[in-house]
């Protein structure tokens, strides 16, 4: 997620609004949005890790490879535009009793999820199984899985573990104040290299023992995305903290960790 377009995207809360009404769209909006993020990241964990194969979609040939080309797009091309200045107005008048710019981290954040679990949760699998781990060398991937998704998780921490889950929006809603985004992250995994969450979500992609034409099909394309994506957001960040952002760019890799 980039913080700073969302930042850009929001403001405090209107002043003189009713506390009781304010906080009770503070726990609304944060009630949607943990929960269709716990549910989101459930769907993808079990989803990786069968090889795409537990999707409730019911296509079959090529109109389910047509949805399911479909599914992996709507994520990179709505995220985009979501982070668009049209996609933030958008968003923001989705938000009742104008508290859209307000929201504007917890809105995003719960959009990106609701994008995964429509991904995998609609997703059509092919029934084409290219390899299977058996006995314990099945249960042996747990670890570079696991090991995926704990890199992940310590990325989204080191980027802002409130940002990252939309929690600073519904928070500054509560509180009745403008949200607090921290500086640009460059300590723990954004040391090693300056994508660390784009690197850990494609980790995620690679390391399920199942392997199907779906999971190749998903590994590769979003993958691409991991690596292509943030391109943009350093623009932002180029332009928001000048010479601080060149200086780091300068000393840490974009994708892959200096060990690589």
């Amino acid at each position: 997620m980039s913080g700073t377009t969302i930042e850009a995207a929001a403001q405090s809360p209107a002043s003189g609004e009713g506390v009781f009404e304010r906080r009770f769209t503070a726990i609304v909006a944060a009630l949607l949005c943990h929960t269709t993020f716990v549910v989101a990241v459930g769907a993808m964990f079990v989803g990786l890790w069968n090889g795409m194969g537990v999707g409730i979609g019911r296509l079959e040939g090529s109109s389910a490879w047509i949805a399911n080309t479909l599914l992996l797009l709507q994520f990179p091309l709505f995220h985009s535009l979501a982070l668009s200045s049209r996609g933030r107005a958008v968003m923001a008048r989705l938000v009742p009793r104008g508290h859209g710019r307000t929201l504007a981290p917890t809105t995003f954040a719960a959009f990106a999820a609701l994008q995964a679990l429509v991904t995998f949760g609609l997703w059509s699998p092919s029934g084409i199984e290219l390899w299977r781990p058996e006995g314990a060398w099945y249960w042996a991937w747990t670890v570079p899985y696991a090991g995926a998704w704990i890199f992940l998780l310590m990325a989204l921490r080191d980027g802002g573990i409130g940002l990252q889950s939309g929690a600073i929006g519904w928070q500054a809603l509560w509180a009745g104040r403008a949200p607090r985004f921290g500086g640009m992250p460059t300590s723990g995994t954004f040391a090693i290299c300056r994508q660390p969450i784009y690197l850990g979500f494609a980790l995620t992609l690679w390391a399920g023992p199942v392997w199907t034409a779906d999971h190749l099909f998903i590994a590769l394309v979003w993958t691409a995305y991991c690596a292509i994506g943030p391109i943009l957001k350093e623009r932002r960040f180029r332009a928001r903290y000048g010479a601080a952002f060149e200086d780091y760019q300068a000393s840490t890799p974009y994708f892959l960790p200096k060990i690589f």
